[in-house]
């Protein structure tokens, strides 16, 4: 891979990835503090500060790596915030809000992204041009295309991930327990789906249908 296309997709998906990581974690640790549990808040990591947020293998190894090896899309996450469900107000109600606001953040970078890709096109950006507003208009589409990601995959019911803490919350508390028990195996199970290619038989559609409701929504198409 030429260096000088290295650079572009750098430049082109950094910020958005930034932005996704930073606003999921600093979402689950305000909704954390919301519902009564302050752990997060301590250890810093209720803040916009990306340093607070970054993951030495996933926020910078990872998608360097995916950049290096020509990867049709850039991915990573952040250090997952601290959160002791039992301090929460209601820990099996509360702990399905703490999960979801990681990905209703995405959900609302993605509209963001949107609103600002349109504002670019309507400024005058063209895919036949290359000028400020293109670059713009690129990052944009980035932007959604990164957060869709992060929020589809972070709502497959597998824990460690949000939507696992979903399905703990929602289930009755014999089930939940038993399922819980699964957590440390969360990981391998996420691997071996992604190495099966079952898990992107999933992801890719999903992410499709969250981007086209989004630019429906905006009227970008």
């Amino acid at each position: 891979m030429e260096f000088a296309s290295i650079i572009q997709k750098i430049a082109i998906y950094a910020i958005p990835l930034i932005f996704a990581i930073t606003l999921h974690e600093a979402a689950h640790a305000f909704a954390a503090r919301y519902f009564g549990d302050s752990t997060a808040y301590m250890m810093g990591r209720m803040t916009l500060n990306p340093i607070k947020h970054i993951d030495p293998v996933w926020t910078i190894a990872v998608p360097l790596l995916l950049v290096l090896t020509s990867s049709p899309f850039i991915f990573g996450s952040a250090k997952p915030v601290p959160v002791n469900f039992g301090a929460l107000r209601n820990p099996k109600r509360d702990s399905i809000w703490v999960a979801l606001a990681g990905p209703a953040a995405n959900l609302a970078m993605m509209i963001t992204w949107a609103v600002i890709g349109k504002i670019a096109i309507m400024s005058g950006a063209r895919p036949d041009a290359a000028g400020p507003l293109e670059y713009i208009a690129i990052v944009a589409g980035a932007g959604i295309f990164v957060n869709a990601l992060l929020m589809v995959f972070n709502m497959f019911p597998i824990l460690p991930l949000d939507g696992g803490r979903v399905v703990a919350g929602l289930l009755p508390n014999k089930l939940a327990y038993s399922y819980s028990r699964l957590e440390p195996y969360g990981m391998f199970i996420l691997i071996a789906l992604m190495l099966s290619g079952v898990f992107n038989s999933f992801l890719a559609p999903l992410v499709d249908i969250s981007m086209k409701a989004v630019y429906s929504l905006i009227g970008i198409f």
